[in-house]
């Protein structure tokens, strides 16, 4: 990941509400959550939760699906890794014992079964 591009999405964290919205969808990976409910469980207007949307998804940390009549909004879990693995590149310069109680945190919290599942549903 090129500064940039982290820069980008920090930026797009660092507003409370867009914060809250991208928690909020990575507590609900991988199904992902419609604008709407986005939007009544954070008790955001629709229209500025548009917008708070829109700066997460241009700075790649969310992706839309259409569902029929709903748009679902689902957090990059791949961005999260880019971005979080720029972050500690560099880690405690080259002592990776110093880094394990770091790496233990940032150990998946989901198995890859959920993945998966999602992966092969979007392949049918």
């Amino acid at each position: 990941m090129e500064s940039q591009k982290a820069i980008l999405a920090l930026a797009a964290l660092a507003q409370a509400t867009r914060l809250d919205v991208f928690r909020l969808l990575m507590e609900h990976e991988p199904d992902g959550l419609p604008a709407g409910e986005i939007a009544r469980h954070l008790a955001v207007p629709h229209n500025t939760m548009s917008t708070h949307l829109a700066v997460l998804s241009r700075a790649g940390l969310i992706e839309a699906e259409r569902q029929s009549r709903s748009i679902i909004y689902r957090a990059k879990l791949d961005a999260v890794r880019d971005l979080t693995g720029f972050l500690v590149k560099d880690c405690c310069g080259g002592h990776p014992e110093i880094c394990a109680p770091l790496v233990a945190e940032l150990s998946p919290c989901c198995t890859p079964k959920k993945t998966a599942v999602r992966e092969a549903a979007t392949h049918e």
